[in-house]
């Protein structure tokens, strides 16, 4: 299995992006999926997750401004981001967890200038 992310960019504070993650390989439906992100310096944190029967959790940091949302046939994540402002500056990451597998994605740079 193999994560491709995309969808990260350079946008100004207040606007919006939309990561993309697919996943491919023989699973037809993953546990878990979902995003993270990490600046230089600090450790990699959660940003949203989401089961394959579609129960979501956020950090608090991205409750109401970011969706997370699943196509289970597609093996596919997306993160919606809303109102970005410069502190969601980071590498984003996409995850997925499924029995004893875990992997991770190459990442996507997201910068939100001011």
């Amino acid at each position: 299995v193999q994560l491709q992310a995309s969808g990260g960019g350079l946008v100004q504070a207040g606007g919006s992006l939309r990561l993309s993650c697919v996943a491919s390989g023989s699973i037809r439906v993953i546990h878990v999926m979902g995003w993270y992100r990490q600046t230089p310096g600090s450790q990699r944190e959660v940003v949203a997750v989401m089961t394959n029967a579609g129960s979501a959790n956020y950090a608090d940091s991205a409750k109401g401004r970011f969706t997370i949302s699943r196509d289970n046939a597609k093996n596919t994540v997306y993160l919606q981001m809303n109102n970005l402002e410069p502190e969601d500056t980071a590498v984003y990451y996409c995850n997925m967890r499924h029995m004893d597998m875990e992997l991770w994605g190459r990442g996507t740079q997201v910068t939100v200038s001011s």
